[in-house]
């Protein structure tokens, strides 16, 4: 299954990597090559100062090795070894009429002292970070989600859509602030087998959602990139990506894991913007679009229906 999923990444990597420079029409990736000591490494792909993307990454690992000590204790288990890979991506347009978006998805395995695999997962999901709101373009992420969910829930007889939107808007959860990162998406982890569902069914679940992401975002980045916009427009993105920095920072468990595992620390903080700001006790002001978008993130929506 591993090298199965390793490849997958390699590829959609190519894909992705490809695609946005084309709509970018600017700027080209510059990719770097990294090896992890205790084992393993990866291609970080970062694309900067672009007509559209001001900064972003398109990042796949494959490590292995020892499970940290913290770890250890995280999954309740003792002399264990791991492998890891995923791809991993986060994308912060120039354009604040251009939401950012990040996906990951991600396979994991433990290992006892003799080698063998005592247990495995899949996880990840995509989600949208807007900082204006264009409902038609939340709509359109949400409906690409839940077709490609709904090609594996027939199957299968289980909502995956419904079960895994409702998981993502619980995860991108700013709990210090009350508010969502953004409008949601997907979140998924602990795909594990079950008597409905062995690996490979969740290999080719999570590979359709990989497979999704492109028509989730490009359309949105191609109705959105040429809007005008104000310095006060680009003031708001900024504040906004503030609280994009304290959810990563404070909250994500990928993040987390990849400080915890000595990951390459370039790679691991490639998705934080290039430029944030912190107001002290801004607030939006009443009746502005800033404020409408504020008070969906405090009540996450259903888009479907």
């Amino acid at each position: 299954m591993k090298e199965q999923f390793v490849n997958y990444i390699k590829n959609l990597q190519n894909q992705i990597t490809s695609a946005l420079e084309e709509i970018d029409g600017k700027a080209k990736f510059r990719e770097d090559k990294w090896t992890r000591e205790e084992g393993g490494g990866g291609q970080t792909r970062v694309i900067e100062n672009g007509a559209v993307f001001e900064k972003g990454g398109v990042n796949i690992s494959e490590v292995h090795g020892k499970l940290p000590e913290s770890m250890q204790a995280y999954f309740g288990v003792k002399d264990a070894d791991f492998f890891a890979c995923g791809l991993s991506l986060v994308l912060h347009p120039k354009s604040p009429m251009v939401p950012t978006v990040h996906a990951n998805w991600r396979y994991f395995e433990m290992y006892d002292s003799e080698g063998n695999i005592v247990d495995s997962w899949f996880g990840g999901g995509q989600d949208l970070t807007p900082y204006y709101l264009f409902e038609e373009d939340a709509r359109h992420f949400h409906q690409v989600c839940k077709n490609a969910c709904d090609k594996h829930s027939r199957s299968f007889g289980t909502e995956f859509y419904e079960t895994y939107k409702k998981r993502c808007d619980e995860y991108f959860w700013n709990s210090h602030r009350e508010e969502a990162r953004g409008i949601g998406g997907l979140f998924f982890d602990y795909l594990k087998k079950t008597e409905t569902m062995k690996m490979q069914d969740w290999y080719n679940f999570v590979t359709e959602i990989g497979n999704s992401f492109l028509d989730c975002y490009l359309p949105i980045v191609q109705k959105r990139k040429d809007l005008s916009y104000s310095a006060e427009n680009k003031t708001w993105q900024e504040i906004r990506r503030g609280r994009y920095v304290e959810f990563n920072l404070v909250h994500d468990k990928g993040t987390l894991f990849g400080l915890k595992t000595n990951g390459r620390i370039e790679s691991i903080l490639m998705s934080l913007p290039p430029h944030v700001q912190w107001r002290y006790d801004y607030h939006p002001e009443a009746g502005s679009e800033e404020e409408k978008l504020v008070e969906l993130l405090r009540n996450p929506k259903d888009w479907i229906n």
